[in-house]
């Protein structure tokens, strides 16, 4: 085994990554060492790189949609083996001993650890893991195709679930979460509406070609009001837009983890029982149930490739609203 790894290091918030090389991690108890084959890149992510997320562990490698090979397993470990091969999430560990742990709520836990914030994560050549925290993955799909699903895919689930049973579905933001969402609600027989950026027509073709119903900008009306919406674009103007586009006794989900601030609106658009609720990170029974559908529904993952050591292009991309689908860091590639 090497005694050098390559990643791509966040030393201050709103900095460059930086490609440098690092001792070889050691599995600890309880942990797997990973040698990284695929990485998507998150707009999670890029909050943690531009400062928007507070108390992130610095230095740090990013990444937290990680796909790899076991290469070692510390004391203990007794879920994988040698060279098989596993995804690791946002979730990187829970303390299993809060109220919200015992109460089967680990994504609100009090003392969480995340990949790629709180634990270096995988814009590397390996990585260390929880070995509890990473899960098997669908034979159906090659390893740059299975990263997106780790986190784009899995919040996305938790979003659409939050959702309800609807059949008409709003999705604002038509990025890696909603281009995978999207075809799992229309694997479950509903009608999804595509909210883009005004004029990107990019985007627009993009859900047009995935079998959405209906496509528009953000500051259109839908043509039908919807049962749901969920919101993936970190703007916090689409939550009052989203509540007039949601029929009475509908609920607007927010899927980010940072979103700017909502702005005012009059009471008439939540009154007759319309919600507002945000999704808070993943459970490993989201993990299990959504990996489980996606080896079932032939999803479509769109992807853009990059070495590892263009990690900042793919954020760039990401940030300037360049890609349809997911970024995917590739190391060696």
């Amino acid at each position: 085994m090497a005694s050098i790894m390559q990643a791509m290091v966040l030393n201050a918030p709103r900095s460059r990554l930086r490609l440098e090389e690092r001792p070889m991690p050691f599995p600890s108890a309880g942990e797997i060492l990973v040698r990284v084959s695929a990485c998507a890149v998150c707009r999670t992510d890029l909050h943690v790189v531009d400062g928007e997320l507070a108390n992130a562990k610095l230095p740090l490698i990013p990444g937290h949609e990680i796909i790899g090979y076991v290469e070692a397993c510390g004391l203990g470990v007794t879920e994988f083996a040698v060279s098989e091969r596993v995804g690791i999430p946002w979730l990187g560990g829970t303390c299993q001993a809060c109220a919200y742990c015992h109460d089967g709520r680990e994504n609100l836990c009090d003392r969480p650890i995340f990949t790629g914030y709180t634990r270096d994560g995988g814009f590397a050549s390996h990585v260390t893991a929880d070995a509890k925290f990473a899960f098997r993955l669908p034979t159906n799909k090659t390893d740059s195709d299975a990263a997106p699903l780790m986190c784009a895919g899995l919040i996305g689930w938790r979003c659409l679930t939050k959702a309800g049973a609807g059949r008409t579905l709003g999705l604002y933001g038509f990025g890696a979460a909603a281009h995978l969402v999207a075809q799992v609600a229309r694997w479950q027989g509903r009608d999804v509406y595509a909210f883009t950026r005004p004029g990107d027509t990019g985007a627009q073709n993009f859900a047009k070609a995935l079998g959405c119903a209906w496509v528009g900008g953000s500051d259109e009306a839908p043509p039908v009001p919807l049962d749901a919406t969920i919101i993936f674009a970190p703007v916090g103007a689409l939550v009052p837009a989203a509540l007039r586009a949601t029929r009475k006794g509908g609920r607007v989900v927010c899927g980010g983890i940072h979103m700017s601030d909502i702005p005012q609106f009059p009471y008439r658009l939540l009154w007759e029982e319309r919600e507002i609720c945000s999704v808070a990170n993943l459970t490993r029974v989201d993990a299990h149930d959504f990996l489980k559908l996606a080896a079932q529904i032939p999803i479509e993952v769109k992807t853009t490739i990059y070495p590892l050591e263009n990690a900042n292009e793919a954020l760039a991309d990401l940030r300037e609203g360049r890609l349809n689908g997911a970024a995917v860091l590739v190391p060696g590639s």
